[in-house]
């Protein structure tokens, strides 16, 4: 067996190699420390989140977010004290007023909140009914806008709320431009059932965005909730692509009492005033002539 000597100038250069290395793991090591915490506060916000306004114990956010109760409590205090997080009573917690401020802030950011929030607001007061903006996040369809006529009063908010885009008019439009495949892959290949109605195939799911893309109109009826309808059409940005969609909503027996032909020539009217204020100037980049480039 060899044995070796270092001299001080040798074994210089690696101990300062094995210091930059042992540097780079602590840094490594805190950053996925640091990035674990954010998750996890993340994780107890959307458990407060979930909960639809009702406050929640701090064991039921930690069994939730999937954490123990020890890490739930911690975060819980450090949440409360940069406003994320309120108490509503000793152990009861709800979300905190600071998100609001954030959430306004992303809301007035937004290019489509911006241009469509008043004439949503019109729309809402004309046709008498829940008018909404969405825009598609990922596998779900994401409120924007949300204003009630007089006819279809609402004692929440849908603005953040997010539902599914096969069973929903909004989300229909949101679809239009993508192929059967592509949506196979977003959605899955079985698309969930939420009543009797709802599309659950996607042939059939293509077929109807056929039927969307031909009339420039998506028609929901009871598909994601019994007694429910919409009425939604496409929104376009500057290249004429699908960047948001519009929607009416009501009741089904509602909507038969009134004129349905002067409903959609209203929410037709609002969305190309809307698609006009995001620079798009007639046209579209889908063809309606060729099916399987629409659908």
């Amino acid at each position: 067996t060899e044995i070796y000597t270092l001299s001080l100038h040798d074994a210089l250069p690696i101990c300062v190699f094995m210091r930059k290395v042992d540097t780079e793991v602590r840094m490594m090591t805190a950053g996925q420390q640091v990035h674990q915490s954010i998750g996890r506060a993340a994780a107890v916000l959307d458990a407060l989140a979930a909960g639809n306004g009702s406050s929640l114990r701090a064991s039921e956010i930690a069994e939730a977010a999937d954490l123990g109760l020890s890490t739930t409590t911690r975060l819980l205090g450090t949440l409360m004290e940069l406003g994320y997080v309120a108490k509503t009573s000793d152990r009861d917690f709800v979300l905190g007023p600071r998100l609001l401020a954030l959430a306004a802030a992303e809301l007035n950011h937004n290019t489509v909140f911006r241009e469509s929030r008043m004439l949503c607001q019109e729309l809402a007061r004309i046709t008498r009914l829940s008018a909404n903006v969405a825009v598609r996040e990922g596998v779900r369809c994401l409120y924007l806008c949300h204003f009630e006529g007089d006819l279809a009063p609402k004692n929440q908010s849908m603005v953040g709320a997010t539902i599914p885009l096969h069973a929903s008019g909004l989300g229909k439009c949101l679809l239009l431009g993508t192929t059967q495949a592509q949506r196979v892959e977003l959605l899955g290949a079985q698309l969930r059932r939420f009543t009797r109605f709802t599309v659950t195939d996607h042939e059939e799911l293509t077929r109807v965005l056929g039927e969307v893309a031909d009339a420039g109109l998506a028609v929901e009826e009871q598909e994601l909730a019994l007694g429910r309808v919409c009425l939604a059409a496409p929104i376009r940005d500057r290249s004429g692509q699908v960047c948001a969609a519009i929607s009416v909503s009501g009741r089904v027996s509602l909507l038969k009492e009134l004129d349905r032909g002067e409903i959609e020539e209203q929410l037709f009217e609002v969305a190309d005033r809307i698609s006009v204020n995001l620079g798009h100037l007639g046209g579209t980049s889908v063809n309606h002539t060729d099916r399987k480039s629409v659908v």
